[in-house]
């Protein structure tokens, strides 16, 4: 493979058909063993490595002698013949493992001070250290192949959309703030004193208008910015393959959607069998608790409502006599053989997913039950529980008894608890829609009314009717793309009339003065023909996490950010000087 550079072939290419042939190689030292007599040093660069041979007998030693200085992590240029390594020493594990490269000259192009932790994979180094040497932790294995798969599927993604009469598009980084301005980042402008710009949360109003301006089939890798507060998922910065078409109803966009991702996926080896399964909305919580399932285990929720109706337990009848509310379990298979002290610490997890406590029956495998709650159940309430909930000896029983939402959101957590205590297998990749959404939902927080998934989606035509009188009831034309258990991706089609958009921002709590000051652009765009459409973003960083089966974003990113939003590399955000806050108008308070 010639690339024109210094080299003639890359670390990881040599095969045993090269044998004989003069190469020239490049790239970083990895291990040196010294072999009484004779050198030996892994050459490493982004494609694999290869290990280079040097003998004092060879070529009058002067690269014998010039590699008894060289250390870890200096950059090697080095020439020499491919042989067949001696019988017994071959690699298996490695692709370059039959052959190595006696070498009769060697150039250091630099040298490296002792790297601050080993270029290794597996290591046990903290991931502060790594993010101060990022440069440094890039350079391993491990995180080259996160690099190259991320490259590679970003193109397949552009390709797909391509080939499918897609447009790209680039949107401005610099617009106007949003609603959700708490968690916008604002930058100040020099020109116009007193005045700011936001980065974008994402491109949605701008696709928008690119609709109404007859792009038809736009998408954009497109860097998205949002200043709230990080988890492993979440960045301040991150990107997302957003996506619009116009003149199309749901129906258009997901086959469009899922016929392209196939594709793209394809590129990377992975399979998404055609059509995806869709889930209603409601029907993901009662199954699943969530919105974003994982279904590559079992532990569905069990509505057991009507069976404690009588119950001497009162948490369990007066949940089940209460409109909206409902008893609901989850039985985690061979968790009834735990120990007490092991099933009382899933208390805090339940408090912590908004329960009041946990109530739980442990049915012991000797046919015993263990639980503080069992003798307020009648011999009925126990043997419709266990057909209810398929229970068998060994297995462990936990209750929520709350409104419908709340108990399916505590048991949805407490069934992904107990996957990870259990570590029940998930094989491969769980790919799956999860549509019809509420348009709405309480906040209590803020005693409003806040959109489901975005201000702008159309909700379902035949409960327009019922916007005002019985808003919680409007359903809405969304799709989220949910992958392994975590939201892939999320779209909706979107509202294209300028009248019914002020409807729904009213309803979210807008005045028409605020609306206009906010969406003016929007509203203005929407009376000009504006078509029918709808659209997708898909989380780039999220789908990288989950198919290099990594724990966080930040191992397929290659410079993020810390859990606080620091850049510990180059100490942003750092303090900027009193002039430059000054020719933006600006004081510290």
């Amino acid at each position: 493979m010639d690339f024109h550079t210094m080299h003639t072939h890359t670390c990881g290419e040599l095969r045993v058909e090269n044998i004989g042939e003069e190469v020239t190689l490049t790239g970083w030292v990895w291990h040196r063993r010294d072999h009484g007599g004779l050198i030996f040093i892994d050459l490493r660069d982004r494609s694999g490595m290869t290990q280079v041979s040097f003998d004092p007998e060879h070529s009058g030693g002067t690269a014998f002698h010039a590699a008894e200085g060289v250390r870890l992590e200096w950059p090697l240029k080095v020439h020499g013949t491919v042989r067949r390594r001696p019988e017994g020493m071959e690699n298996a594990k490695r692709s370059t493992g039959e052959i190595e490269v006696l070498i009769d000259a060697l150039t250091v192009l630099n040298t490296s001070e002792t790297p601050a932790f080993q270029i290794e994979d597996n290591l046990d180094t903290a991931e502060d250290v790594r993010l101060r040497y990022r440069y440094l932790d890039l350079r391993r294995p491990q995180m080259m192949e996160h690099m190259r798969l991320r490259s590679d599927l970003t193109f397949a993604i552009r390709e797909a959309f391509h080939k499918r009469s897609f447009m790209e598009v680039e949107t401005p980084a610099l617009f106007k703030s949003t609603p959700e301005g708490a968690r916008d980042f604002l930058v100040p402008s020099r020109t116009q004193p007193g005045h700011f710009y936001a980065l974008p949360q994402s491109p949605q109003l701008l696709k928008e208008l690119l609709m109404v301006g007859g792009i038809e089939r736009y998408y954009q890798v497109a860097k998205c910015f949002r200043d709230e507060d990080l988890r492993a998922d979440r960045q301040p910065e991150f990107t997302q393959v957003d996506v619009e078409m116009s003149f199309v109803e749901q129906a258009d966009v997901i086959a469009e959607l899922e016929e392209a991702l196939h594709d793209a996926f394809a590129e990377v080896g992975v399979d998404m069998p055609l059509p995806l399964r869709q889930i209603p909305y409601w029907e993901a919580m009662d199954t699943y608790g969530t919105d974003k399932p994982d279904t590559r285990f079992g532990m569905h929720l069990v509505d057991v409502t009507d069976l404690f109706r009588e119950s001497r337990f009162k948490v369990f009848s007066s949940a089940a006599n209460a409109e909206g509310s409902v008893v609901k379990c989850i039985n985690a298979k061979g968790a009834g053989v735990w120990a007490r002290s092991r099933i009382d610490k899933l208390e805090p997890v339940a408090r912590e997913l908004g329960a009041k406590g946990l109530a739980w029956i442990a049915f012991r495998e000797d046919g015993s039950m263990n639980s503080p709650i069992t003798k307020f159940f009648s011999e009925g309430e126990l043997e419709g529980l266990k057909q209810a909930a398929d229970v068998q000896p060994g297995d462990l029983v936990m209750f929520a008894a709350a409104p419908r939402l709340e108990a399916d959101e505590i048991l949805g957590g407490m069934r992904n608890h107990m996957a990870d205590a259990l570590e029940l297998p998930r094989e491969g990749h769980d790919f799956l829609w999860v549509v019809d959404f509420p348009l709405v939902h309480w906040d209590e927080d803020r005693k409003a009314y806040a959109a489901e998934h975005q201000p702008f989606t159309q909700p379902v035509e035949e409960d327009i009717a019922r916007l005002e009188s019985d808003p919680l009831s409007v359903g809405s034309h969304t799709y989220d793309l949910v992958m392994d258990g975590f939201e892939a991706g999320g779209g909706g089609m979107r509202i294209h009339d300028a009248e019914l958009q002020m409807r729904i921002l009213k309803l979210l709590g807008f005045t028409e003065e605020r609306a206009k000051e906010q969406f003016g652009f929007l509203m203005e765009a929407l009376k000009f023909g504006a078509p029918p459409m709808g659209g997708f973003a898909l989380g780039l960083d999220r789908v990288c996490m989950l198919l290099t089966g990594s724990d966080s974003i930040r191992e397929v990113m290659a410079f993020p950010k810390t859990s606080s939003g620091s850049d510990l590399m180059s100490d942003a955000p750092s303090e900027v000087s009193g002039r430059q806050l000054k020719e933006v108008s600006l004081r510290l308070l």
